[in-house]
């Protein structure tokens, strides 16, 4: 494990363009360094039918997601993978009326959040969630 604890890879086999790689990954440092959380953590941007295929796979939901994240290794320093859906992002993005690097970052941070140990199964967990999201991503 390399010094600082926090090591953060954006992989992309969709071949999907997209900007804002380091602050994707500043995000996701800072989600890290705020909730106390040490190791290393891959994202993985993929197209909606490997979501779907994983969503399915794992959760037995044949359906297209945002984002899963998969905790591989959870002591300290833990190993995390978070699945985006470049493709599902995208389209939030302009439902949001956000940029595509804006989506990415949340996204990102959810997933980290998941790493962390939060849940969002209620809707209070959910707020929780979206409320630190929001404090760990940077929108200007």
């Amino acid at each position: 494990m390399a010094a600082t604890h926090h090591i953060v890879t954006i992989h992309n086999p969709s071949g999907k363009s997209y900007r804002g790689k380091q602050q994707i990954c500043d995000a996701v440092v800072r989600t890290m360094k705020a909730e106390g959380v040490k190791g290393q953590v891959g994202i993985v941007l993929v197209d909606d039918a490997e979501i779907k295929r994983l969503h399915r796979e794992w959760f037995k939901k044949n359906t297209v997601t945002d984002v899963i994240t998969f905790l591989i290794e959870p002591e300290a320093p833990i190993l995390g993978e978070i699945y985006i859906s470049i493709e599902q992002a995208k389209r939030q993005a302009a439902e949001y009326r956000v940029t595509l690097t804006n989506e990415l970052s949340r996204l990102a941070v959810h997933g980290t959040l998941h790493l962390a140990g939060y849940d969002d199964h209620t809707e209070n967990e959910r707020q929780c969630m979206h409320n630190l999201e929001n404090r760990y991503i940077r929108t200007r």
